[in-house]
């Protein structure tokens, strides 16, 4: 019998952590909002897309994917002087490649803007100047966030998980506290205008608070670069020394782009349909893409939080099994981790989609972002909620075909995942007339689909996965969330005064008091449908509690 076993005081580990990190994200999101308002943000969003979507498919998600694969195997089979000789190997290797790409997005920069704004309005073109000029300048950041992504790789390989989940967080510090001061520096007058309501002058050059945006182009980098060098410390300290090394004709090499192929299409299909989107977004306006950003955004909390989590702890633990004698432990702890992320993400779709408007106003509605770009966001959160498990369970089970070596088949799904929701898009853009709320519902559906596909093949494959405990956890976790629904709802019935308030203070304290009550209702009907995941999590909390206790002792 295999001793691995899926490492859930790690998951909450990493969970913390990204938490951490999606919260100075929402914290970015909501300054930058603030600041430039629905139009110049929908410009910043459309030209960091291409070196944003490059990350998702090269680094987070092909890179990392086969990194890690390969990283462990060869651990358990060579040894890690072995495994470290690779790790120099690709590190050189993504340099070289990651500089090359980089420089060609530069030169291409400005046919890249006309095949994503294909057929766009004339509002939309206005702004092209500006947007190339932002992608040029955001390009390095595929770069930086490749490397970081690989070390990453490598500490999650070595079952180090909480300095990687952290690193992130760097990436928004570095890009909010850069990107504001740089924005300042370059066009004071904007900045201050926001501050103090007051007029302001334009500079030469570029229009009104568009010099400021370069200042943010800039402060992504910033951040990129902090994300990398966070990590330093905790890789030399897991063993690792780096050193120039092009001998890429290495069959761990070769094996990790073999797998990165078909990865780059599977592991980043919900990324490559934002692209999509973002395409169609263009039809309904410049600040489509603002909307949709930060609808996205939220969505995205819970799922690197509790989604991204699992998945993280879960691909070495299968990987290794995947390479031992007895391979029985597979599916079942596949999906012992698809049951912890529907227990977790569930509740969550449920939430944004009924308290979509009072959260997307108190986070976003200030300063430049209005009443109407509040709710234009809120819709397109509400349908991009409605694919939250999916999500969630995608980032689980793709990574584990490249484990059993069967990497084409994400890639194939995803293929026709990506069809689907281009399909829809034109659907509901032209035929329904649905505006962008229409993309975030196809973005859902596509996803949903995707997971479906990839949850037959992986059973067809494996065998038993414990579908039927799925469907039971699934079942139990609905019921638990009706007693959520009515208690949002009844605020949403009851309390809308409260819930839009003139004050701040009045809007935190209310919604944070609607979202605490049906969270601990959610786990309280848990306790009750004996939901396993929740009974090993307040074990392990207990265990914790009990260990403070007597260390304070």
């Amino acid at each position: 019998m295999s001793r691995e076993k899926l490492n859930t005081k790690a998951s909450l580990v990493v969970a913390g952590a990204v938490m951490f990190s999606r919260a100075l994200g929402l914290v970015r999101e909501i300054l930058f909002s603030a600041i430039f308002g629905g139009e110049r943000l929908g410009a910043f969003v459309v030209a960091f897309r291409i070196p944003n979507l490059l990350r998702d498919l090269f680094a987070e998600g092909a890179l990392s994917t086969a990194f890690i694969t390969v990283f462990s195997r060869k651990v358990k089979t060579e040894g890690t002087e072995s495994a470290w000789a690779l790790a120099s190997k690709m590190f050189t290797l993504t340099v070289v490649f990651m500089s090359v790409v980089t420089i060609l997005g530069i030169v291409l920069a400005e046919p890249l803007f006309d095949v994503i704004t294909w057929g766009a309005s004339p509002e939309v073109m206005e702004w092209k100047g500006l947007v190339v000029l932002l992608t040029r300048v955001m390009f390095p950041f595929i770069l930086l966030v490749s490397l970081a992504a690989l070390v990453m790789g490598m500490l999650n390989a070595r079952d180090v998980f909480g300095v990687p989940a952290m690193a992130s967080s760097f990436f928004n510090i570095g890009s909010i506290l850069g990107g504001v001061a740089l924005a300042w520096w370059l066009e004071p007058d904007f900045i201050n205008r926001i501050l103090h309501h007051a007029g302001g002058t334009e500079l030469p050059g570029l229009p009104f608070g568009q010099r400021a945006l370069l200042g943010l182009a800039l402060g992504t980098l910033i951040g990129g670069l902090l994300q990398l060098v966070f990590q330093f410390p905790a890789l030399r300290r897991a063993g690792f020394q780096f050193r120039l090394d092009f001998r890429w004709w290495d069959r761990g090499v070769k094996k990790i782009l073999d797998l990165m192929v078909p990865s780059v299409i599977a592991a980043g299909a919900v990324q490559i349909n934002v692209l999509v989107n973002t395409s169609f977004a263009m039809h309904v306006g410049i600040s489509a893409p603002a909307w949709l950003n930060n609808a996205f955004r939220l969505m995205q909390l819970p799922l690197g939080v509790f989604g991204v989590a699992v998945a993280t702890i879960t691909l070495p633990v299968v990987s290794r099994i995947a390479v031992s004698e007895n391979r029985a432990d597979f599916g079942p702890t596949l999906g012992r981790a698809l049951r912890l992320a529907v227990f977790l993400t569930l509740p969550s779709a449920v939430g944004l989609y009924v308290l979509a408007h009072p959260i997307i106003s108190l986070i976003y509605e200030h300063g430049n972002f209005g009443a109407a770009d509040s709710l234009n966001s809120a819709l397109a959160l509400q349908l991009y909620a409605l694919g939250l498990v999916a999500y969630s369970c995608i980032k689980v089970l793709s990574p584990a075909f490249y484990a059993i070596d069967r990497r084409w088949t994400p890639m194939l799904v995803s293929f026709a995942s990506i069809g689907i929701n281009a399909f829809l898009n034109w659907y509901f853009i032209f035929q329904m007339d649905l505006g962008h709320r229409g993309l975030a519902l196809s973005t859902a559906i596509a996803a949903t689909i995707n997971f479906l596909a990839l949850y037959g093949l992986m059973t067809w494959r494996e065998g038993k996965l414990g579908t039927r405990e799925l469907l039971l956890t699934m079942g139990r976790c609905a019921l638990a969330c009706l007693g959520l629904t009515g208690i949002c709802l009844a605020a949403m019935r009851l309390i809308p005064d409260w819930l839009f308030a003139h004050s701040i203070g009045v809007r935190i304290v209310s919604l944070l008091g609607v979202i605490a009550l049906a969270g601990l209702a959610y786990i309280g009907l848990c306790f009750v449908l004996r939901v396993g995941e929740v009974r090993e999590a307040a074990e392990i909390i207990m265990r914790k509690i009990g260990r403070f206790r007597r260390g304070v002792a």
